[in-house]
């Protein structure tokens, strides 16, 4: 299963994506703000792979005038029902639809892993003001979490991938792997929580790329035994999420 194939299995799930996936937390644009220098009303951002408008709709809620930019036709759609007022261009990072020198932020939540670096940090430098940022940044694993690192250990095997380390990288390390070398970048890392229904819970698994290529029988069995395992372990059903949000800023030294 190739990655494009993967990125662009969220199309047949956009809705589900955009009812179930969490957000991210407030102070995470906090510190793209003090990294920059400026409040973010008014500043222009382009935020790429936007998907469904998720941080897209945070940006706007800080004033900032921001485009979206989405390379598919179900998450653009998506992104049009929820937020019809917002601009949106079909592309990706790697070959953005954007003027050089036009903006002063550019944003990657949850979909820095789709571009190839070699392309997508050029491309971004290009789009780049000469005081910009870029900001990449994902909700991680909270392996500290007995349940939630158990979990992810189940569904890693479902998915027939290795579960990922629970020692997260240093910074340098960090750096290196998003392809950010050469540029001046601070990492934050942001924990934080939200209480969601099982079902809300279960669709937002069930949202992720590696489950949306998965035959869908073998997934309902294998989400069936995980509503089993929950209910037990949360009778009302309700739990409690928690995140890492993995941020990285980048600007030029």
């Amino acid at each position: 299963m190739t990655a494009g194939s993967r990125a662009h299995s969220f199309n047949s799930a956009a809705a589900q994506y955009e009812a179930s996936r969490p957000s991210y937390p407030q102070e995470l644009l906090g510190f793209v703000e003090e990294f920059l220098g400026r409040s973010l009303a008014g500043v222009r951002v382009a935020d790429v792979g936007a998907g469904t408008g998720i941080a897209t709709t945070l940006l706007r809620e800080r004033g900032a005038d921001v485009i979206g930019v989405e390379p598919g036709d179900g998450m653009a759609a998506q992104f049009h029902r929820v937020l019809p007022d917002v601009p949106i261009v079909r592309g990706d990072g790697n070959a953005l639809p954007l003027a050089d020198s036009s903006h002063d932020l550019i944003t990657y939540a949850q979909s820095w892993q789709w571009t190839d670096t070699s392309r997508s940090v050029p491309e971004a430098l290009r789009v780049l003001r000469a005081n910009g940022a870029l900001a990449i940044w994902w909700n991680t694993t909270a392996f500290d979490v007995p349940w939630i690192r158990v979990q992810h250990e189940r569904i890693a095997h479902h998915c027939g991938a290795p579960a990922r380390s629970a020692v997260r990288p240093d910074d340098s390390e960090a750096v290196r792997l998003a392809g950010l070398t050469g540029l001046r970048v601070v990492r934050r890392q942001i924990r934080w929580h939200r209480t969601v229904t099982l079902d809300t819970h279960l669709a937002n698994i069930s949202s992720r790329s590696a489950f949306l290529v998965l035959d869908h029988a073998a997934n309902r069995v294998f989400l069936t035994e995980e509503r089993r395992r929950l209910s037990e372990a949360f009778p009302d059903e309700l739990l409690d999420e928690t995140y890492v949000v993995d941020l990285l800023v980048a600007a030029r030294r």
